[in-house]
């Protein structure tokens, strides 16, 4: 009767906090979702003062039991599942984890966990609060949360079906969850694990000591001898996205450009009103889930290079009224992350130069002068760039340089104040022009005047949705996902660049298509597709951007068979749910396009040489 009762508390309490329903969002996200499970992880909120105050018993549990207070909400939320049919995939209980995630621990020296006073009681599995200093920590790594287990004799019943299901327990280590001698409870025969079900997370370890240790730093003086032992602490699933995205992700389920779309159109809501410069905002957000911090992975990096004359926009901060300050440009010191290099049009030849250089290898040579530390002979370190590049050319400024041609062909943007190699090595190429017709200029200046009166208010409601932490953790989320090519979507990639080769070939100066064109392709289409948080990339991927790089060369060359719309990307705004149908509209007609484009123009496409 008590477990009874705790559950119905439990019920309450989801019900009163906003649980139930984002649990029931969950499963709507697990439903959706074609990958199969094993077991299905939910995490779920709790406020021990809210609940202690509803429920003594069950407060008490979560504080003091943590493992069998998940078993109570575990019951619960079967129940509910089945109840409701959220999961239709769903068998058993234990195919449920569930996690409890406290706001708070009581202010008590009981549930403070003193590094100084650490009492070794192995057997506790409460929770405690502490705090420390991080001296070391690994990277994140991949463990297995939960993985189904089958019995190997067919003739046996529980060969099939989700009868034997192993999941990560807090402190346990991870053989306990995959191993090779469990034995079946009915037959005795050897259990196999079936592998597609296995659910991976992400585990970091950390080494933390005591703030005190910093005494020894600081000239306090202890007759008595001393020393700080670490304490080695294991991060579960230390990266995720925000339960909002989680809901927004699931409610765009049935389209491959929703999502992004909406990214796009909230993304920087803070700088920018909604609904502008949303082709300039997937690009960027693109290039930020496509810049890793590995070796490995810099070949992959997104440049983005923008022609603009919006460079000066109505804006005040801490500096006056003014363009909008940043700062930047050291590409050592931007590893994992962006550098920006401001307006190319104000650097010199010599500049320019290295800059190509170091794009072009993704490497930079720093020269040490010998005489500075008593030696004749000068040093040079090459350093890897571990970093993508953001710049723009200033159009008003680059005209009262120079004349600008005249014989442009249609689409086409004159770039001649930089080198055309420079801009080459740029994987995509911009024109942004904000005040034009199409994008009016009001809804900026209403937004910085806006700004002027209330620097810290949010202007918008999806500011107070997602959040800039929100963004963070879904880029942090995104950039980490490991994508592989649908045999499809590397179809259409290689029909688009074969094509395109053949029509931007000339008899006097051969293809226009650089070597890595091939390159920018696959990382756009790679960079799309973690930006919708899927792990494959589908032909939609690549449509987008086959549409993002056909821009790039139009206006580096101009327009030719495949024509594409400046705003093909975007071709209404973004005002509610009809227009998102309609761009769906719009792009599927354009997929069509581009697989009529590669049929008639890229013959034998299905078969790829080795060095394309």
């Amino acid at each position: 009767m008590a477990n009874l009762k705790m559950k119905e508390a439990a019920l309450i309490y989801l019900d009163r906090s906003g649980g139930l329903q984002k649990f029931i969002n969950d499963c709507k996200y697990y439903n959706d979702s074609k990958q199969s499970y094993a077991v299905y992880r939910f995490n779920i909120l709790i406020n021990p003062s809210d609940i202690v105050e509803l429920d003594a018993e069950l407060g008490n549990h979560i504080l003091h039991h943590p493992v069998k207070a998940a078993e109570v909400f575990q019951s619960v939320c079967f129940i509910a599942v089945k109840t409701l049919s959220l999961i239709g995939q769903l068998q058993t209980e234990t195919q449920i984890n569930i996690v409890l995630k406290l706001t708070h621990l009581p202010s008590l020296p009981s549930y403070s966990l003193n590094f100084c006073e650490f009492r070794l009681d192995y057997t506790s599995q409460r929770f405690y609060m502490m705090q420390g200093i991080v001296i070391a920590m690994t990277t994140v790594t991949k463990y297995t949360q939960g993985a189904r287990f089958l019995c190997s004799d067919e003739a046996c019943p529980l060969s099939k079906g989700f009868q034997y299901i192993r999941v990560h327990a807090p402190g346990a280590t991870e053989s306990a969850t995959v191993r090779n001698d469990f034995l079946c409870n009915l037959c005795s025969s050897s259990l196999q694990e079936d592998r597609k079900f296995r659910v991976l997370g992400d585990k970091q370890i950390v080494e933390i000591i005591t703030a005190k240790a910093l005494h020894a730093f600081q000239g306090y003086s202890n007759t008595q001898p001393f020393r700080f032992q670490s304490l080695t602490i294991f991060l579960r699933v230390p990266s995720g996205i925000s339960d909002n995205f989680r809901c927004l992700l699931s409610l765009t389920s049935s389209s491959c450009w929703k999502f992004t779309a909406i990214l796009a159109n909230i993304f920087a809501s803070h700088i920018v009103p909604p609904g502008t410069y949303n082709f300039l905002k997937l690009c960027l957000l693109m290039s930020l889930v496509q810049t890793r911090d590995s070796n490995k992975e810099l070949e992959d990096c997104l440049d983005i290079l923008i022609i603009t004359s919006d460079t000066l926009l109505v804006d005040r901060n801490n500096y006056g009224t003014g363009a909008v300050s940043i700062q930047a440009g050291s590409a050592l010191l931007a590893k994992g992350g962006i550098c920006f290099i401001g307006d190319l049009a104000s650097y010199k030849k010599d500049k320019l130069e290295q800059l190509q250089s170091v794009m072009e290898s993704r490497s930079i040579t720093v020269y040490i002068p010998g005489k500075k530390f008593g030696d004749d002979t000068n040093q040079q370190t090459t350093f890897p760039i571990q970093c993508s590049f953001w710049s723009f050319i200033d159009m008003d400024s680059s005209s009262r340089k120079h004349m600008q041609k005249t014989n442009t062909l249609i689409g086409q943007m004159d770039c001649s104040l930089i080198p055309a190699n420079l801009v080459e090595v740029f994987g995509l190429l911009i024109n942004c022009n904000e005040s034009s017709p199409c994008h009016p200029f009001l809804p900026t200046v209403q937004h910085t005047l806006k700004k002027a009166i209330d620097p810290e208010g949010l202007l918008y409601l999806a500011s107070k949705q997602f959040t800039t932490e929100d963004f963070e953790k879904l880029l942090a989320f995104a950039k980490n996902l490991n994508v592989e090519f649908s045999l499809e979507a590397e179809r259409m990639v290689h029909g688009y660049y074969l094509a395109s080769r053949r029509i931007r070939t000339d008899s006097i100066f051969g293809s226009k298509l650089s070597a890595s064109a091939l390159k920018y392709l696959i990382s756009l289409s790679e960079a799309h597709a973690r930006l919708n948080l899927r792990n494959k990339v589908l032909k939609e991927d690549v449509l987008i951007a086959v549409l993002l790089f056909e821009t790039s060369l139009t206006l580096k060359y101009g327009a030719t068979v495949f024509c594409v719309a400046p705003n093909a990307v975007f071709p209404f705004e973004l005002y509610n749910e009809e227009y998102l149908e309609q761009r769906d509209v719009y792009l599927t007609q354009c997929q069509q396009q581009l697989l009529q484009f590669i049929a008639t123009y890229g013959p034998g496409t299905a078969v790829f040489a080795s060095d394309e």
